[in-house]
């Protein structure tokens, strides 16, 4: 493993040339090694299809757009399963999480231990859980805490590595650099360990098609034993870092006296933020560039006027979701929007679609940062709103701010390939963003 402080170029593993950058943030390589690569853009004329026939249809997505299966959640596998297509279903799901379960989402640890996080909890177990660590992800403290902590000093390193030449790869050189290490260093952990951990956790999971079982579980060890490592330490000597706000915490069980949390609970606290922070904010931070570079009057735009930023941001949210879809499990036999669902079903909810949907936006396959604003479902809604959104939109934000300050001439670069949407139906991003800075 590198030293924790430079890696053999003379840059520290922020900046160095890591093989392991290629192989974690490749869009299309992480689809294909789960079994879900799809042709993201070919498959809208599609879904908009669908939905008019009604914004809830029996079946798979998958099946009814005639794709071959992939069971992204063991516990869905043979129940019976409805698509929801339009934004106003999807958001009545959303605001019934005592129908519609987020309890589809468990999984057992390959290394044999039960686990359980808050995004298989509901309320009102649920609701305990995520307020000992909400309080480190609200916006006040993502554009203090999270900024002057992590963000920025991030963001200010690579700008002066990209800034020694006239090319960049952004998706590889700056998105996927900024969200696992703005991560990584809130957490507590040090050098080289955000890939590391990343790269173990990954593999760790029965997603991934690549690895053994003997490796899988080699890796959820890795996993473990890094993350309890750190929970010990800091019990020993507090920093100021998520763990050991964590470990000061007070879980607030209804009807349960108040207790801290377990080392366990800190560690599924842990690997939820250093997954999810890691992953979708580097996907979502291409889109949104992808979505200005490809777009140059916008781009314009937003460079004669900085607050404008923020809407390309959330434009870009509404046009290419990074998750765009999610599954919930049917707790009772229910009426919904026509369809008699019963107990033990599946709700594969279209946040992508919905986002997408005519009733609500005019053009809705267009990016147009200047359209009416109206909420959309990038991030989910009600219980399960996503607990990064701030961050990611400071990470974002400053990114795209960082780069135009310094780079005002940036623009695809002509001479590489073009970049495209790719990925699968649970995970999108850009194939590369290959840029010339000057």
């Amino acid at each position: 493993m590198l030293d924790a402080a430079t890696a053999p170029d003379g840059d520290d593993v922020l900046t160095a040339d890591d093989p392991l950058y290629e192989e974690l943030y490749d869009v299309r390589r992480e689809a294909e090694s789960v079994g879900n690569s799809v042709e993201v853009a070919a498959i809208m004329p599609q879904v908009h299809a669908l939905r008019a026939q009604g914004p809830v249809i029996k079946g798979r997505l998958r099946e009814l757009l005639g794709l071959p299966l992939h069971e992204r959640h063991a516990r869905a596998a043979g129940r019976p399963h409805w698509t929801v297509l339009s934004y106003e279903a999807c958001e009545a799901a959303f605001r019934d999480p005592a129908i519609f379960s987020n309890s589809v989402q468990g999984h057992d640890n390959p290394a044999g231990e039960k686990t359980m996080g808050i995004l298989e909890m509901d309320p009102p177990i649920h609701r305990a859980y995520r307020r000992t660590i909400q309080p480190r992800f609200n916006m006040p403290v993502a554009m203090d805490w999270w900024r002057t902590h992590t963000i920025d000093t991030i963001i200010e390193r690579l700008i002066a590595r990209m800034a020694r030449g006239e090319r960049a790869d952004l998706n590889l050189d700056y998105c996927a650099r900024i969200p696992v290490y703005t991560i990584t260093t809130a957490i507590g952990l040090d050098g080289d360990e955000a890939l590391r951990f990343r790269h173990a956790y990954l593999n760790s999971t029965s997603s991934s098609r690549t690895v053994t079982m003997e490796q899988r579980i080699e890796n959820a060890k890795i996993v473990e034993s890094t993350v309890l490592g750190l929970i010990a330490r800091r019990r020993l000597e507090p920093k100021d870092d998520l763990v050991s706000f964590l470990i000061e915490m007070k879980l607030q069980v209804p009807g349960e006296e108040p207790r801290p949390l377990t080392d366990r609970e800190i560690m599924a606290h842990v690997k939820l933020v250093m997954v999810a922070g890691g992953g979708t904010s580097w996907r979502q931070m291409g889109i949104a560039l992808y979505a200005l570079l490809t777009h140059p009057e916008q781009l314009e735009a937003v460079r004669a006027d900085r607050s404008l930023v923020d809407d390309a941001i959330e434009e870009s949210l509404r046009w290419y979701p990074t998750a765009p879809y999610f599954y919930r499990m049917v707790m009772a036999d229910t009426e919904f929007y026509g369809h008699a669902i019963p107990q033990g079903s599946v709700l594969e909810l279209g946040l992508g679609p919905a986002n997408r949907d005519p009733e609500r936006w005019e053009r809705p396959d267009e990016y147009d940062m200047f359209r009416p604003k109206l909420t959309n479902m990038a991030f989910g809604l009600g219980t399960h709103r996503c607990l990064g959104m701030n961050v990611a939109r400071v990470e974002i934000n400053r990114g795209i701010n960082a780069l135009l300050d310094h780079f005002p001439a940036m623009r695809l670069d002509p001479g590489a390939p073009a970049p495209f949407m790719t990925g699968g139906l649970e995970q999108q991003g850009v194939s590369g963003l290959p840029v010339l800075l000057r």
